[in-house]
């Protein structure tokens, strides 16, 4: 009996429709396969509910804020309406604002050209590097990488209670980690960051895919996220929470949109009136399409039932968690251990290969999209591998002998359109490649490793 069929005595949901789910490719050893999409943690596929609104919305399509017709009214309906969809998705507070960006990299930018004069950062080696590094510009602290959730918290405190009293001060943390999948407590940092006065920004990224995000729960000044990882993949992302430091920043992009009026001077200059609404920050000509598609997939997923969609995510990582424990050479990646609440991201090394060798056979070879490198968390998945940054791997033959470090990692990830079959074929490839090797030969072609001809 397999994990997965063992996990499945309880009850679990169908996967939602997605796109692509029937696509083929080809093998480099025959035939064709059905394409295996396992690296939401990258990108998601766009749920088929969110393609069929946004296709039923095409010939609709207008300009937005700008225009007396029909269309453009009909669109500025729309891009409002998804504005407080989201706002209601994410449990916002009724004078928090919603800010439509490009991705959670874009809204994090937003909200560090927001910042207050000399306002402190504080911020975990462990994230991603969108909010590892829009800093720069401020008294950034990083921290060291905890290895409890309790050693998050009293890392931070101690960080917070050497800091100015009286100036500014923001924290910045994931709420699921894009490497390890593991939950971050952020209801806890939260309530240590407005005890010694800071505010937090609660990077979703990873999480609001697979759990619900409230604002209001939580209780994060704000949250930002991105719809690629939604099943929204139309170039939207969203910043929301509190308006008092956006509404005092100078426009994020200043353009059309952003001002309310614009005046020239006796001098020649111009004198610019901003508005304080998102608007504020969302100059140019709206990503009406981006924000409908993201209220759509929060739409879907609200619909869907998140007791139901959790359920069955953790269907899929017990299974691949089980089958990945039963090949002694795989090494899983972690920070607070095997117990910790987790969602569909797992990262591994395999002793004896180079990751990029591994995760190119399991494409060529069996049709499965996985992830290698450092996933743009190079501080933190060089600390789980124990690595040194001057070190790089190449592809061609293992990189480590048994018993060495491996230079890269290999990270699976699954959510709402995973279908069992193909986690079970990931685990079932995982374990015919170390046993038995590669079928094939490869290559290193500009920095990746592909099949060779």
């Amino acid at each position: 009996m397999s994990v997965f069929t063992a996990a499945a005595d309880q009850s679990v949901c169908s996967p939602l429709p997605v796109l692509g789910r029937d696509v083929t490719v080809p093998l480099v050893t025959g035939g064709e396969v059905t394409y295996a999409a396992l690296d939401y943690a990258a990108s998601a596929p766009a749920l088929q509910r969110v393609w069929d609104d946004v296709a039923a919305y095409a010939p609709y399509y207008g300009s937005v804020h700008r225009g007396a017709g029909y269309l453009s009214q009909l669109s500025t309906d729309l891009f409002e309406n998804a504005r407080r969809t989201v706002a209601e998705f994410l449990g916002c507070r009724a004078e928090d604002q919603v800010v439509f960006t490009r991705s959670t990299t874009d809204s994090l930018n937003l909200l560090a050209r927001a910042l207050p004069a000399d306002c402190q950062v504080f911020v975990f080696e462990t994230e991603h590097h969108a909010s590892l590094l829009p800093w720069q510009d401020a008294k950034v602290t990083y921290l060291d990488a905890p290895r409890t959730p309790q050693q998050a918290v009293t890392t931070l405190e101690r960080a917070l209670a050497g800091r100015d009293p009286y100036g500014p001060a923001l924290v910045c943390v994931t709420g699921a980690s894009n490497v390890t999948g593991e939950l971050w407590p952020v209801r806890e940092l939260a309530a240590a960051a407005h005890a010694h006065g800071a505010r937090i920004v609660l990077d979703a990224a990873q999480l609001a895919p697979h759990h619900p995000v409230s604002v209001r729960d939580l209780d994060v000044d704000w949250v930002a996220f991105s719809g690629h990882k939604l099943y929204a993949p139309f170039g939207s992302g969203v910043l929301a929470g509190r308006a008092d430091w956006l509404r005092a920043a100078e426009p994020y992009l200043a353009g059309g949109g952003a001002s309310r009026k614009v005046t020239r001077r006796q001098d020649g200059g111009v004198d610019v009136e901003w508005h304080e609404s998102a608007a504020r920050h969302e100059a140019g000509s709206p990503n009406v399409i981006g924000a409908y598609s993201i209220a759509a997939a929060c739409k879907a997923l609200t619909e869907a039932g998140w007791d139901t969609l959790v359920a069955r995510e953790q269907h899929l990582i017990r299974g691949v968690r089980a089958g990945l424990a039963e090949v002694p050479q795989v090494r899983i990646l972690s920070l607070f251990g095997d117990d910790a609440p987790r969602v569909g991201v797992i990262s591994f090394v395999v002793e004896g290969w180079n990751s990029s060798h591994f995760a190119a056979a399991l494409s060529a070879e069996y049709g499965i999209g996985v992830r290698d490198g450092l996933f743009c968390a190079h501080p933190l998945v060089r600390t789980l591998l124990g690595t040194d940054p001057q070190t790089q791997g190449e592809c061609g033959a293992p990189e480590a002998a048994p018993g060495e470090k491996s230079l890269n990692a290999i990270r699976v990830s699954f959510g709402a359109g995973t279908p069992d079959e193909h986690v079970e074929r990931f685990v079932t490839a995982v374990k015919e490649l170390v046993t038995e090797g590669a079928k094939w030969t490869y290559r290193t072609e500009d920095g990746r490793c592909v099949p060779a001809v």
